[in-house]
């Protein structure tokens, strides 16, 4: 369990996010790491991971990226491994994520871990999302600069980089020190000791990511978006190449009327969201009855931790679950068992004071929610074990 110290949302979000950077000290107290450089390792020689190693020896920066088979000849100089979705592998990793729930979960990239020697760093560089830098073991060295224009370095093809700053923040982080760098603010990181570092990036989706996606959603729908152009009162005009005014914004409307869709609510709710779709179901599949009887003992469940869901706020008295592709309709009352079941990596129904509380129609319900989940893969429980036994 991971707890914040010396930050009070409201406060924090009215005067610092994405506005300017903050020093927090202590804002995790006796940090402990949840994992440390030989399990950062592992994770970086599995194919599926994004890995990278930045060094620079004798002034000229190197980066190679993974998998790796053998670090011996790629760790050498001022080097740093840097490991993105470690949240997405660690228990305890992911549960460091909860720390910052004041902060949409759709908003939520993932936690890069990076371990770094002495006088190692990727150089100054800023970045186009939030972030929140946490400090692992060690002590590391950082600089954060004011936002503005600042000119652009490539010391390799693969690394971007700022020219150097005048400093407003000038601090060593110690365990447990949090530092908050909002976009665009230049920020230059260099170990002290043999360090590890945390940092929980925020997704920010630009225009051409938005609508590619839904394009791409758009032309798998058979029942949607197949409004076509008309102009029953086309005017004349002396010259036919002529695009007029009227018809762009006639043209615009009708692509405006597309994003208007409902079915582009879903879209976004299904794209911000994320599920493993190529999970294979367990076997044998549950009932709802052993379910129940199942959490009712006692029995923990366990989320997959490549599987972020989000619920889409609604008028009515439902709302609607995705989970990637897969969507799920509940009732509003059932909403804060169920985010205690998204949060947790591990979730036990006799130790949520708000699930034992259900009664008939609402436990029936968040039963028949979680037999799907289990169904599916995302979910997992010892059920299976049992009856393989």
């Amino acid at each position: 369990m991971f707890t914040l110290h010396h930050l009070e949302p409201k406060t924090f979000l009215r005067d610092y996010w994405q506005k300017k950077p903050l020093l927090i000290r202590q804002g995790f107290k006796d940090f402990v790491d949840p994992l440390d450089e030989h399990d950062l390792a592992g994770l970086a020689m599995e194919e599926d991971i994004d890995a990278r190693i930045v060094s620079q020896i004798n002034g000229q920066w190197h980066l190679t990226q993974g998998p790796f088979e053998s670090f011996d000849a790629l760790c050498v100089g001022q080097w740093s491994l840097l490991v993105q979705n470690v949240d997405g592998y660690i228990d305890d990793a992911s549960s460091l994520l909860n720390a910052f729930n004041f902060i949409p979960r759709w908003r939520v990239d993932d936690l890069m871990v990076s371990f770094s020697v002495p006088g190692a760093g990727v150089g100054p560089h800023l970045d186009q999302y939030d972030v929140f830098i946490i400090q692992g073991k060690g002590k590391r060295h950082w600089q954060v600069g004011d936002k503005g224009q600042h000119k652009t370095l490539l010391p390799h093809p693969k690394l971007s980089q700022v020219a150097a700053f005048e400093p407003i923040i000038d601090a060593v982080l110690q365990p447990g020190d949090i530092l908050y760098i909002p976009p665009g603010f230049p920020h230059c990181g260099e170990a002290i000791t043999d360090c590890l570092n945390y940092s929980v990036g925020f997704r920010a989706p630009d225009q051409k990511a938005l609508l590619s996606d839904f394009a791409d959603y758009a032309l798998i729908q058979q029942n949607y978006f197949n409004e076509r152009y008309q102009d029953p009162d086309l005017p004349t005009r002396k010259l036919a190449g002529e695009l007029k005014l009227t018809e762009i914004t006639q043209l615009k409307a009708m692509m405006k009327r597309a994003l208007d869709d409902p079915e582009c609510d879903h879209w976004l709710a299904s794209y911000l969201s994320f599920a493993n779709d190529t999970l294979r179901p367990p076997t044998p599949l549950l009932n709802q009855q052993q379910v129940h009887g199942y959490i009712c003992e006692g029995g923990p469940v366990y989320r997959r931790l490549d599987v972020k869901p989000i619920w889409r706020e609604s008028r009515t008295d439902k709302v609607v679950i995705h989970m990637g592709d897969s969507h799920f309709e509940l009732t509003q009352s059932l909403l804060p068992v169920v985010e205690s079941l998204f949060s947790a990596t591990e979730w036990c129904y006799c130790d949520d004071l708000l699930a034992t509380e259900l009664a008939g129609e609402d436990l029936s319900a968040l039963t028949q929610l979680l037999t799907q989940w289990l169904n599916l893969g995302y979910w997992s429980c010892e059920l299976h074990d049992d009856m393989q036994e």
